[in-house]
């Protein structure tokens, strides 16, 4: 053993002069390798938090040296290999996503560094020190050391506000009061600029709509005292317009909801809660716009309030650009305040359209066909911004394998009226100022789907919700829908399918449950719409609950049978989903990103049921899922279908509780081809034995053991965020073979998937 590890760090020393060697060579005659630089501070003993201060001026230094990868400069060498006349496809790729230019002891200004500190120094309230610097040389490679000489800073002694003309001055006085400002705070030219920025930001507020934070100065007099002390004055610059230091009004409110940028010309206004509507015909009915409007005549000029009814507006759904402009009025004689007039112009989206989508489609469970889809869309329906949407869909599928399943089809028609209402109907009285960021939206739809599964069953289902969905910010979102009925019935079931019955009563009484009655409540949290930001999450939380105000209902009609409301047995059951999802994102202009993503489930069933109905169950495995595993196949625990060619392989493998976790790498290629290496792991489990399945689906303590595992990578065609995913995994860990041999990396037997849009 000893012998080996000798070895090993022979080889990997020699590794390393290699590699050292072959940089070496690259570097021109008469350059060094500029390797970084140090800072060594002598301070004086009254200055404090010298580490500190020591990591601030660090990140001054210019120029950054090559990065280093276990100690090696990978992105120079492939730099210096992209150099050469003839290269290759993989090092130009290389040198792409990793390749650095070399930087040099000539590339760096050391003198103009010295300047940089010291004027940092400075800005922070260390007056009067001194810096110098001075290179390291070997033959290739060169260092830099700054050694900076700090004194005593300056502290703050008193802060005042000068006098300003009125009114200006009463409100500076009165937001200094809350200013961050101490006595013995150290001076920092930062702190000063921050409080620039909060002033001007809170004197908009109060309508100063001209002021401008450059109008704000601060002066430090040192002149009395001898142990570097200093007062503060806030000023008003000289010269500043007096229109800046006068707050304004909103006089008049302006608001053109059919508004066209190359026909302006509109003569129609109608007085509506003290706002005047342009419109030549009624587009949009002002009872229900002046909702989303949170400008008033009278109210100071605030910026927010403008924000507000910008975002609020463009939740609508019916306009396509939303313009607020303020126009300055010259109507009031008191030179201590202005007027404003405020024009909102909405530019509506078409009121009418029409998408057509004709999808092939293959399975990763073999099956294939296409689909076609026709989708109405009537925008602001009734005047009020409502929205209708109706979907159609057909689609056709067949088992395109070999075996016993060979010809197995399945045809699907669906038709679903959706009417959105951006605001709430209720039987009750809701004060919407509660709702502040947006008003919230009224959700109902209906919708049938037929579904005939050859040689097995009819299958006819329709669905009713009614809800309200609201943005709480800018990252959390609600939806409520206390309305959410289901109702399915099978028929024309064939004598195999009877059989498949038969064979696992647990499948037989979800199918048993024809009506579904309850709500559903969601919380998301998301933060993946945020770009530019190296930490993204996501988190959504859905609680599904049925059957407890139907229970009141409900009647036993057969002695210990379940119950039925209106001759249909209904279910019980409640289910909670958790989905958390981390984004690290990293490299140039963010292009790299480290996904991963865990989920976990639970379906209860009670009362009327001891199983959750079957449309309502978890599966695992698929393009969204674990990809390594054909689409709900994995699972439910470590059961395998020993046979794997009759026909209940047709049916989805589903369980009551799931979990999974995924972790992703994605990186670009080349324009808008990016590429990604994944490794995904799940499975779903019943918490309670189904005897179909031999008693290997139940959870329990060693579930980490029964995870199915897969690895695999990816290629997605990324066009302005509409994804094309291509991945093909393999699975290495397998729940359904013997302990002791599901550890197995079957790399010869990939699964492919195809998708749109990203996993998580």
């Amino acid at each position: 053993m000893k012998k080996l590890i000798k070895n090993s760090i022979l080889i990997s020393g020699l590794v390393f002069m290699l590699y050292s060697c072959s940089i070496n060579k690259y570097i021109p005659d008469g350059e060094r390798l500029y390797t970084g630089a140090t800072i060594e501070i002598d301070a004086d003993s009254a200055v404090p938090q010298v580490p500190q201060l020591k990591e601030n001026l660090r990140q001054v230094l210019r120029p950054e040296p090559n990065s280093k990868f276990l100690g090696v400069h990978l992105g120079l060498y492939y730099y210096y290999k992209n150099q050469k006349e003839k290269t290759n496809f993989i090092n130009r790729w290389l040198f792409k996503q990793f390749g650095e230019e070399p930087v040099y002891q000539s590339d760096v200004e050391n003198l103009e560094v010295e300047d940089i500190l010291l004027n940092r120094l400075e800005n922070n309230g260390f007056f009067y020190s001194s810096a110098t610097s001075s290179f390291t040389e070997t033959e290739n490679r060169a260092s830099l050391l700054y050694q900076l000489k700090i004194k005593e800073p300056y502290t703050l002694a008193n802060y005042e506000v000068d006098s300003f003309t009125k009114p200006i001055f009463k409100d500076i006085k009165k937001l200094s009061a809350t200013s961050p400002f101490e006595n013995d705070m150290r001076f920092d030219l930062g702190n000063l600029k921050l409080e620039r920025q909060r002033l001007d930001s809170e004197l908009k507020d109060l309508g100063y709509y001209n002021f401008n934070s450059n109008f704000l100065i601060f002066e430090a007099d040192t002149n009395q005292y001898k142990n570097k002390k200093f007062d503060l004055f806030l000023k008003l610059k000289k010269d500043v317009p007096e229109k800046a230091i006068i707050p304004y009004k909103v006089k008049t409110i302006n608001v053109y909801p059919n508004y066209n940028l190359r026909d302006s010309t509109t003569s129609a206004s109608n007085r509506f809660e003290k706002k005047n509507y342009y419109q030549n015909e009624e587009f949009f009915k002002p009872k229900y716009l002046d909702d989303f409007i949170t400008l008033e005549e009278g109210q100071y000029y605030n910026p927010d309030n403008s924000k507000n009814t910008a975002r609020r507006l463009s939740t609508i759904g019916a306009y396509k650009y939303v313009n607020i402009q303020y126009k300055e009025l010259d109507t009031l004689a008191d030179d201590n305040e202005g007027a404003l007039e405020a024009n909102i112009f909405l530019s509506p989206l078409t009121k009418r359209a029409i998408r057509a989508e004709l999808q092939a489609v293959t399975k990763s469970n073999n099956f294939a066909g296409p689909t076609l889809g026709l989708v109405f869309s009537n925008r602001n329906l009734f005047g009020g911004g409502e929205t209708l949407n109706i979907s159609s869909s057909i689609g056709y599928e067949t088992q395109v394998s070999s075996g016993e399943n060979s010809g197995l089809s399945s045809l699907e028609l669906e038709l679903k009226t959706e009417l959105i209402f951006p605001r709430v109907i209720a039987p009750f009285s809701i004060n919407e100022d509660f709702f502040e960021y947006s008003i919230p939206k009224t959700k109902t739809s209906l919708s049938a789907t037929y579904l005939d599964r050859s040689q097995l069953y009819t299958l006819l289902s329709g669905t009713a919700l009614f809800g309200y969905v609201w943005n709480a910010n800018r990252y959390i979102t609600y939806e409520v829908n206390p309305i959410s009925l289901n109702y399915t019935r099978l028929s024309n079931t064939t004598p195999e399918f009877d059989q498949i019955l038969a064979d696992n009563p647990f499948l037989a009484r979800s199918f048993e449950q024809q009506f579904i009655s309850g709500l559903t409540f969601s919380f998301t949290y998301n933060e993946m719409l945020a770009a530019k930001r190296t930490h993204q999450f996501f988190f959504n939380s859905t609680l599904d609950i049925a059957g407890n105000s139907i229970s009141l209902l409900g009647k036993e009609t057969t002695a210990g049978q379940p119950k039925e409301f209106l001759g249909l047995q209904y279910a019980q059951y409640a289910k909670a989903d958790f989905d958390f999802r981390y984004h690290f994102n990293f490299g140039d202009n963010y292009s790299q990103t480290i996904a991963t993503r865990l989920f976990a489930g639970y379906g209860l069933a009670y009362g009327n049921s001891d199983v959750v109905p079957f449309v309502k169950q978890y599966f695992s495995g698929g393009p969204y899922s674990v990809r390594a595993f054909n689409t709900r196949s994995l699972g439910p625990g470590t059961y395998t279908d020993a046979n794997n060619q009759n026909s209940t392989s047709f049916f989805d493998r589903t369980g009551n509780i799931r979990l999974e976790a995924n972790v992703e790498y994605r990186f670009p290629i080349y324009s808008f081809f990016k590429g990604a290496f994944f490794v995904d792991a799940g499975n779903v489990w019943n918490s309670e034995e189904n005897p179909a399945f031999n008693g290997n689906d139940k959870f329990t303590s060693n579930f980490l053991s029964e995870l199915g595992m897969g690895a695999g990578f990816g290629l997605r065609i990324d066009v302005q965020g509409f994804v094309i995913r291509f991945d093909l995994a393999a699975p290495f860990h397998d729940p359904a073979l013997p302990e002791g041999e599901r550890f197995d990396f079957r790399a010869d037997e990939p699964v492919f998937n195809f998708a749109i849009g990203y996993s998580f």
